[in-house]
Parts: C-alpha cells; sequence; structure tokens
C-alpha cells in the first residue's frame, strides 16, 4: 500500500478517522458496529485494515480472510477469528459448527476481551459465512468492539450472495459502509517525484490505485517506463529475482491464500534458500508462520505466469505433502482443490465428497452442492450407486440454496439411475423430489404428475417411510389444487402410516395439511393438528417442520384478520429461521407481513417487505406471488405506475402453482379494474376464483371476491352466512356497519371504501376523506368522480400523512434515494449504492416524486431542500 513520506497512509484518515470513533463508542458505551470496507481491487483495504488495528496500544485484533478457491472452506475466515481466539471457541470451530453457534461464541468471546475483528475479502465468501455475517449484523450492537469486513465492490454482480446481503441489510447506527477512493494526482505526484517518474503518465496509466501505483514504483529503474498494467508491474518486479527465486514464488502463487512454511518447505527442492531474497524484495511477506504475497492481484499474475505444466507438477507436490499432513475433512476443500488442478480424478472425488459433506453439515449448503458438483465432474467412472447418491447428495443441496433448475437436474440423473438399479424405493422418492421441485419453479402439472408417480411406484413395495412420505406430499398437491377432499384422504393415509413407522417429518407435515384443508372446509378440528404439529416438531428439533408450523398458525391468522396474533406468530418465525439460518423462509415470510401491513394500512412498510422479496434473486417462483399482489394493489391504490406488469406476473405465477393462489391474485386485479374504471371486466376476472372459492368454507376471500363483482354490479344472491361479517354487511346494504367492523379489524383503507360506497353523503364523504389520508389517490379519484355522478359536489383533496422530520412521508429506503437524487445520481447509480435493482429504484423514485407533489428529479431535490427533509449524510 502507498505510504507518505512520513509513514503514513496517503488520504485516508476521514475512513480512520470514522473507524477510530467507532471504537472508541464501542470501548465507552458497550455498542458495537459492524463497518463493511469496500473499494476496486488494489485500493488499500486490507493496508488500511492494519493501520488502523495497531493504532491503539492494548487492544488486539483477529484476522480472518476469505479464500480466493472456486468452492471456498465453509465458514473460513470465522474459523480463522476462533483459532486465533483459541479456548472454547477455537474448540468449537474445530468441529462441524452452524453458522448461528460459531456467532453466538464470538459474541461471547467479544465481550469477554478488548479485541477488534477484522474479515477480510467477503466477495469470496461461502454461504455459510454470509449467514454468519446477517446474524452479527443483529448481534453486534451489544458487542463493545467494531468488526470491519472488507470486500471488493468492482465487478459485484447484483444477484451476487455478498450484494443480496448487503441490500438486506437494515438502515441502523450499529451498521456502517464505507467506501476507499483512488489516491489524488497529487498524492500520485508526491510519490512520484522521489522516482524521478513523470507523475502526469503515472497517474493516467494506474488512475491512482495505490497497489498499481507501488507496483510501478518498485518495478521501474528512475526514469523508466511505466508498465501498461499492473500484470507488467508485477512480473517486471519479480523478474529482478533470480531462477530459484522465481520458482519460489512460482510455489506459493499456487497455494491461495497464503502458504504454510512448513508446506513451502515439504514442496521444495532447494528453493526455501531464497525466501530472504523473496522478502527483501517486497514480493512476499512473512507473519512467523506462512508466506504469502501482499495483494490477491500480485498473486494472481505470478499464478497465470507460470507454465501449464509447472503448475500441474506443483499442485500434485502439494497435494501429497498437505494429504499426508492434514486433518482430512477439515482441509478437504484446499485438497480438492489441488487434486482437481494436479488432475487427479480419484483423489478429487475422495476429497470433494469430504469437503461436501462437512460443507453441508456447516449449513454452507452452496459450498456444498458445487464440491458434489466437482465430484461427479471427475466421477464419471464410479459405480452407478455411488453416482445416484453424488446427485442426490448435490440435489438436496442446490434445493437448500434456491438452485431450483439445477436441482432439478441433478435429481431427474440419479432418478434415472435409482431406475436402471431397480432401486424402487429411492427411485420413488425421486419422483417425490421432483414434485417438489417442480412446484417450486412454478410447474404445477409436472408438480402433481410426479406426486402421483411416486405414490405408484411406492405403493407396489412394502409400506415404509418413503410411501408415508411420497402420501404426505401428494396431499401438499392437491390442496394446491383446490382438492378438498383428496387433501383430506390422502393426509389421513399419511397420518397414519408415519405414526405406524415413526416417520416424523411425514407425520408433521401432513397434519398440518390436513389442518390447513379442514379450516378451509369449515370443520370445527381445525387447529388441534396444527398445534400437535409443532409439539412434535419441537420435540424433535425438526427446524424446517417448526418453521412450517410456526408460518402456518400465523397465517391462519392472518387468514381471519386476526392481525395481532398473525403479526405475533409471523415475527417470532422470524425470528426462529434467522437463527437457524433455514434459508428462504424469512423471505417466504417477508411476503405475508407485508400482506398483512397492507391491509392494516401500513403501506409503506408493506412496500418495504415485498420489495425485499422480489429483490431477491433466486426466491422460489410461487413465494413471489402474495409479495406481488402486495405490490400491484399499492399501485393500483396510489396510482403510480406498472399496475398491471406486477399482477400479470402474479396471475401467470398463480395459474402454474395451482388453484390455491388464484382468489388472492383475482381479488387484486378485480380491484384494480375497479379503481380503472374497468367494471365490465371483473366478472372474467374472478369467474374461476370465485367457483374455486364456493368449493370450500373460506369465507374471507369468498367475501372479498362477491364484493369486487357487486362493486361491479354483478347482482348475485348470497347467504349472508356464506361470507364473513364485513362482507356480509356491506352486500346486504349497511355500509356504515361493514365500515365499522373493518375500523375494528384493523383495516383502515376497507373501512374508507365501505363508507364510500354508503348512500347517505356524509358517510360517503367521510370514506373519501379516509381514503386521501391514506394516500390512496386513485382510489380517492375512483370514489370522487362516483360522488360526482351521484350530484355531490365540492369534493377536494385531503392532506396527506407527514411528520414535522419528514413533511412528505417518505420511507427509509425513500430518503436514502432522495439524497441520491439530489447529488445528481442516476438510477443506475443509486441501484449500485444501494444494492438494489434498477427495476426497485425507478419504483421508489416515482414514488419520491409523487409524495412530493413534483415532475423532475431537480424538482424533487429543491423541494426535499424547501421542507427540510434529512439526507442521508444528516441522519
Amino acid at each position: 500500500m502507498t505510504i507518505s513520506s512520513a509513514g503514513e497512509l496517503l488520504e485516508r484518515s476521514e475512513p480512520l478517522a470514522v473507524l477510530a470513533e467507532r471504537l472508541d463508542a464501542a470501548q465507552r458505551a458497550d455498542r458495537g458496529t459492524l463497518v463493511f470496507l469496500s473499494g476496486e481491487a488494489g485500493i488499500g483495504k486490507t493496508a488500511l485494515a492494519r493501520a488502523w488495528s495497531t493504532s491503539r496500544p492494548g487492544i488486539s485484533a483477529l484476522w480472518g480472510a476469505c479464500e480466493a478457491l472456486e468452492t471456498p472452506r465453509p465458514l473460513g475466515p470465522l474459523v480463522d477469528v476462533a483459532e486465533q481466539a483459541a479456548g472454547e471457541l477455537a474448540r468449537l470451530a474445530a468441529g462441524d459448527p452452524s453458522p448461528a453457534a460459531l456467532v453466538r461464541a464470538l459474541a461471547i468471546e467479544l465481550r469477554r476481551r478488548r479485541t477488534l475483528v477484522v474479515l477480510e475479502d467477503l466477495h469470496w465468501a461461502d454461504g455459510a459465512t454470509l449467514d454468519a455475517l446477517r446474524l452479527l449484523a443483529r448481534r453486534v450492537e451489544g458487542v463493545p468492539t467494531v468488526v470491519l469486513a472488507t470486500y471488493r465492490d468492482d465487478g459485484l454482480e447484483r444477484t451476487h450472495p455478498l450484494r443480496v446481503l448487503l441490500g438486506e441489510l437494515p438502515i441502523a447506527p450499529s451498521i456502517v459502509r464505507l467506501r476507499l477512493q483512488p489516491l489524488s494526482l497529487a498524492a500520485v505526484q508526491q510519490l512520484a517525484e522521489e522516482r524521478g517518474i513523470e507523475p502526469g503518465n503515472l497517474y493516467r496509466r494506474t488512475r491512482g490505485n495505490p497497489f498499481f501505483v507501488t507496483e510501478v514504483l518498485a518495478a521501474a529503474e528512475r526514469g523508466g517506463v511505466v508498465p501498461e498494467t499492473v500484470r507488467d508491474a508485477v512480473l517486471a518486479r519479480a523478474a529482478r529475482l533470480d531462477a530459484v527465486g522465481r520458482r519460489l514464488l512460482d510455489m506459493v502463487a499456487i497455494v491461495p491464500p497464503r502458504a504454510e512454511l512448513w508446506l513451502v518447505e515439504a514442496m521444495a527442492d532447494d528453493e526455501l534458500n531464497s525466501l530472504e531474497s523473496c522478502l527483501a524484495s517486497g514480493m512476499l511477506e512473512d507473519d512467523g508462520s506462512t508466506v504469502g504475497f501482499r495483494h490477491e492481484i500480485a498473486r494472481v499474475a505470478i499464478e497465470n505466469a507460470v507454465p501449464p505444466e509447472v503448475r500441474v507438477t506443483l499442485h500434485r507436490r502439494a497435494l501429497s505433502a498437505l494429504s499426508a499432513a492434514a486433518d482430512r475433512r477439515s482441509d478437504a476443500a484446499r485438497l480438492a482443490h489441488h487434486a482437481e488442478a494436479a488432475g487427479d480424478s480419484e483423489a478429487v472425488v475422495r476429497y470433494a465428497r469430504l469437503a461436501g459433506e462437512r460443507a453441508a453439515a456447516m449449513r454452507a449448503h452452496r459450498e456444498a452442492a458445487a464440491q458434489f458438483a466437482r465430484a461427479l465432474r471427475s466421477g464419471s467412472g464410479l459405480p452407478a450407486d455411488q453416482r445416484a447418491s453424488l446427485f442426490e447428495s448435490r440435489s438436496y443441496e442446490c434445493y437448500l440454496t434456491d438452485q431450483v433448475e439445477e436441482a432439478i437436474a441433478a435429481r431427474r440423473e440419479a432418478v434415472r439411475l435409482r431406475h436402471e438399479l431397480h432401486d424402487p424405493l429411492r427411485a420413488g422418492d425421486g419422483h417425490r423430489w421432483l414434485s417438489l421441485l417442480a412446484w417450486m419453479a412454478g410447474d404445477n402439472h409436472s408438480a402433481q404428475a410426479e406426486a402421483r408417480r411416486a405414490v405408484e411406484l411406492l405403493e407396489r413395495e412394502p409400506a415404509g417411510p418413503e410411501l408415508a412420505t411420497a402420501y404426505s406430499n401428494l396431499a401438499v398437491m392437491r390442496l394446491f389444487a383446490y382438492d378438498i377432499s383428496g387433501t383430506l384422504e390422502l393426509g389421513a393415509r399419511a397420518i397414519e402410516l408415519a405414526d405406524r413407522v415413526g416417520e416424523l417429518r411425514a407425520l408433521t407435515d401432513a397434519l398440518m395439511t390436513v389442518d390447513t384443508a379442514e379450516l378451509m372446509a369449515g370443520s370445527p378440528a381445525a387447529g388441534a393438528r396444527l398445534q400437535r404439529a409443532l409439539e412434535l416438531a419441537l420435540e424433535a428439533g425438526l427446524e424446517e417442520q417448526v418453521a412450517r408450523a410456526r408460518t402456518n398458525l400465523g397465517l391462519t391468522a392472518l387468514a381471519v384478520r386476526d392481525y395481532k396474533l398473525a403479526d405475533r406468530q409471523l415475527a417470532a418465525c422470524v425470528e426462529y429461521c434467522s437463527e437457524r439460518d433455514l434459508g428462504t423462509w424469512p423471505l417466504y415470510i417477508a411476503g405475508w407481513r407485508a400482506r398483512s401491513q397492507l391491509e392494516q394500512g401500513h403501506w409503506d412498510a408493506a412496500a418495504e417487505l415485498a420489495t425485499t422479496v422480489l429483490e431477491h434473486p433466486r426466491i422460489a417462483a410461487p413465494f413471489r406471488i402474495t409479495a406481488l399482489v402486495v405490490i400491484g394493489r399499492l399501485r393500483a391504490r396510489r396510482g403510480d405506475p406498472d399496475v398491471w406488469a406486477s399482477l400479470d406476473e402474479a396471475l401467470e405465477l398463480a395459474r402454474n402453482a395451482g388453484e390455491l393462489e388464484l382468489a388472492p391474485v383475482a381479488a387484486a386485479r378485480a380491484e384494480a379494474r375497479w379503481l380503472g374504471g374497468e367494471t365490465a371486466a371483473i366478472a372474467d376476472e374472478t369467474d374461476a376464483a370465485v367457483a374455486c372459492a364456493r368449493a370450500h368454507a373460506d369465507t374471507w376471500i369468498r367475501g372479498e371476491l362477491l364484493v369486487w363483482r357487486r362493486r361491479a354490479g354483478i347482482d348475485e344472491v348470497v347467504e349472508p352466512t356464506a361470507v364473513a361479517a364485513p362482507f356480509a354487511h356491506e352486500l346486504g346494504g349497511d355500509y356504515r356497519a361493514a365500515a365499522a367492523l373493518w375500523e375494528g379489524i384493523g383495516c383502515p383503507y376497507e373501512a374508507a371504501i365501505a363508507r364510500a360506497g354508503s348512500p347517505d353523503a356524509r358517510t360517503a364523504r367521510a370514506g373519501l376523506a379516509a381514503l386521501q389520508e391514506l394516500g390512496a389517490r386513485r382510489a380517492a379519484a375512483r370514489v370522487a368522480r362516483t360522488l360526482r355522478h351521484r350530484g355531490i359536489r365540492d369534493l377536494q383533496l385531503g392532506p396527506r400523512k407527514a411528520t414535522s422530520h419528514n413533511p412528505a412521508g417518505l420511507t427509509a429506503r425513500e430518503l436514502d434515494v432522495l439524497a441520491l437524487i439530489a447529488e445528481g445520481l442516476r438510477n443506475s447509480e443509486i441501484a449500485a449504492r444501494l444494492f438494489l435493482s434498477e427495476k426497485t429504484v425507478d419504483h421508489h423514485v416515482s414514488s419520491v416524486l409523487r409524495k412530493l407533489g413534483v415532475s423532475s428529479r431537480t424538482k424533487a431535490a429543491t423541494e426535499a431542500t424547501r421542507l427540510s427533509i434529512p439526507t442521508h449524510s444528516q441522519r
């Protein structure tokens, strides 16, 4: 890293001051901070971290780094930290800890000792490390330290797991983001003068990148030619060493990120004699036990310059030395890397399988899937049963990480092999898996067919756990098809068989499915089985079944508009899932929480939750439906653009996911048609859903559909007991009673719409005013037109919701967007800064302009200043 003549980092005083201030606060008030330090490769993140970590006498630092491997070690940087901390934390890390367990132990350790934590190169982080970081972000405020996490942000794609994580993190005082900028021309000039190199040319070539500048200054002779690229500069510097020294560099380069001294000694002939000259040249550095390059850029430049035949030989030496000395399970990922580079297929299969199993145990599921894929690439000659087992393992790990298409492809290969092996139990179970995966991909037709195929195969064999699970799965599929009687019959079979053979997963799943079907059928027994399923799952430690049971408890409450209970249950479930790293369960629940917030009139919160779901790059297709409906309804009510983009996607997904999803989508589309004055289209939008709704006893969804049809002028005979009470009152003409019930339930929009339909002018005006207060501009305009048509005059727009600090009622995310608009950033630049998609930024910008009542970005910035709305830098 570039330093000044005084030995200090150039142009880094500001980020160092922020880190110092955060450390002071942590030591003074026991309030920790997680700082994300980003910048391009070579910008000086490590140098800054070192300068900061050594600036406080008496405070030590624990360092961990992610590895530049195709498939990195699970929890690699946290394991590094644990090993340095020693004691109980190190003992835990030596096993196969979950991210949650390791973070809990780390938090205890950090409360006990005065130390900093540095986690480097998170752009290479495995999935388990990112899960741990999510948990750490929630716990760090209660830990008296600062955790500094560095990553490269150049080339970080929108779908990169780290980018997704950064976008999910809340805006909170305990989370800080810093970005390092290149050196200025003045700084480069200060450094260039001592070497007699023309500063302008140096600055143009290096663009102020500190590592590039340093390498050029080290490689170029006084007054010499400036290398064109950083690679050229690194290779020119290496060329000054003798042949033995260059061979040592090659050796260290193929062992990322750093090579243990004992490993170098085991791999070397006479090359170790050149270690001192390599250290003196600045190409390598050592920390007493390992040796490595000062920067990954230099390591990669040297590695890529190693001739292929030499590279293979070196990897073979590394594999031989590591396999003789290592704990093969804990070092399996590293051994698999060298085995693959050495072309040793047998070793690849052996170590990649071990690495996959360990990664799965540590919940690094994406890395586990990659290791099983690596084993399959090199294991074409394996026996069929072993290949089938590897395909099954890969499919399961892909399923856990929402790589649905990859999971389907692997499972199909496994099923094909199981059929060839005449293994009906595993083949049948494979078809059951294909059913679930097809449904997740939005292909309900294939899901139903695969579920039936699984049962047909397994019913030919002695009844066992596989058949119980297949019955349970087919029951769920029939529920998606609104086949209540079929669901109850198959669910009963699953419960009886699962109970008999002791298959607890199938038993708990079937109990939950039957309970849902009974609720839809209006059975008084609904609820009892769900509670039993939860108790069984908790007792057996079946985390995914616990999550499903708790989610269902929340959704059952939401279905009958018991929002207090629903919100409490869903929030508790999110907490449970987050603490146990249960994949995308929190995202699935976020969609339902968004619906709850929408119905309670908390529209900004609903939009934030729904956007979180839709921003996730790999969420299963059916899980998008509820979030799309929330966004579509919000846009329709507020008069925002792109109403039908959301609702059309929701309809397509619902048709593919099964009839169960059609009713809420149809209700949303009916509302949007009504708001747009297209009442003639409401019958077509709702006919199919009404037919399904009549087949079960959900009085809420049936009532919603029938009320929208009545508002469109479709006159149908409806028994009051066939729909929930608020709908029954409106259908019976008692609008004030309907509105009163909606208010008591906690649904202000529905109460306003009911009042607005009243023939009493005073009641209707109150409904219009409530819509205006909610910010439902299109709904208010639609009602106003109707009231004017009825002869009611003097209708005015009502006030917007506001606060003294935020007169426009902007959300936290909209305030961030507004601040960046004021800085003159384009939508693409805002998206990159906030880790959002451009489409989402477009939505936020439209909302900001609408709430501020302006038509351009320039006017938005001016209006924000006039209203004294706080910008990002002021908050």
